[in-house]
């Protein structure tokens, strides 16, 4: 079935069920269909049960940049809720994307990232007591290390790890194969994980290759990764609205404030476009003006370098 056949039975749903007055329907489809529109342009995401939490980030962001205030947001956000929910009704999907969506307090533009030293705050809460522990140190260290989306750190497979050349490989949307490198920390938490703790768990035989597990040896959900990093960010005291998306966006920030090239971030993030992976670079003015300063030839001229 396409978007038309599920925003019509939407439609139906709205006016029968809900018994919504004709402005209101209205209302809701407009801010389907622009939706719809919105996905249509972005290769790989016009199928409904390709859409996930990120795509709707990046979907707000984008309205941000057409000056759509926090009121009109929140009630985009309404329709994305309704619709979705419809969607699940229906059974035309099995896990409900925009059920974390968050309505904006301020409008901000983009997602928000971490500071390192926030990082680590978020890394000290966890109790490494506990078997669940070295599971949820693994996942933040991954998400943060290796920048995934939570779909692809679910999916994430021990045979898909090549250690030895520190690598993973990572089936992003569209069944798109990227190879992300794996770094020393995130390698160090995951060999814990796997090889004293993973490994005296009963595993449901469907799972066996799956890297994160629940505690009964099943699927992992998207639901409970966002609880686990909710909780986490509760008890460190960090006011910001934290996600795996920030974990993935703080990835990318700090790696271009690093100095990394933007075209090997794209790669690692599995962005088709460049300007995709700019939106995930919102340096603040002094750390640009800084590095003109740093390395631009006139200014060491000026200075006598």
């Amino acid at each position: 079935m396409s978007w038309k056949s599920y925003i019509k039975g939407y439609e139906n749903y709205l006016k029968i069920e809900k018994s919504l007055s004709k402005n209101t329907v209205d209302a809701y489809l407009r801010d389907i269909q622009k939706l719809n529109a919105f996905f249509n342009n972005e290769e790989s995401k016009s199928k409904i049960n390709d859409i996930e939490y990120e795509d709707f980030q990046s979907y707000l962001s984008f309205l941000n940049t057409s000056k759509i205030n926090a009121r009109s947001q929140s009630r985009v956000i309404s329709s994305i809720r309704s619709f979705f929910k419809y969607l699940i009704l229906e059974k035309i999907i099995s896990e409900n994307p925009s059920e974390l969506l968050e309505n904006p307090k301020t409008g901000k533009k983009l997602p928000e990232f971490l500071s390192i030293e926030e990082i680590d705050l978020l890394v000290n809460q966890i109790d490494r007591s506990k078997p669940d522990g070295e599971r949820n140190l693994a996942i933040i260290e991954v998400l943060y290390g290796c920048g995934l989306r939570v779909s692809e750190l679910l999916q994430l497979k021990i045979s898909e790890i090549y250690w030895k050349e520190g690598f993973i490989r990572i089936i992003g949307k569209g069944n798109k194969e990227r190879l992300v490198p794996l770094g020393k920390t995130a390698t160090k938490h995951l060999k814990i994980y796997l090889n004293e703790v993973r490994i005296h768990q009963k595993v449901d035989k469907e799972f066996v290759d799956h890297v994160f597990i629940n505690k009964n040896g099943g699927n992992l959900s998207r639901i409970m990764i966002f609880k686990i990093i909710k909780k986490l960010t509760k008890q460190s005291g960090i006011s910001k609205n934290v996600s795996p998306h920030t974990l993935r966006h703080s990835f990318a920030t700090h790696l271009v404030e690093g100095g990394a090239d933007l075209r090997a971030v794209q790669e690692m993030l599995g962005h088709e476009s460049i300007t995709t992976t700019e939106i995930y670079t919102h340096l603040d003015k002094n750390y640009l003006k800084q590095t003109i300063l740093d390395h631009h030839p006139i200014e060491k001229t000026k200075m006598g370098w």
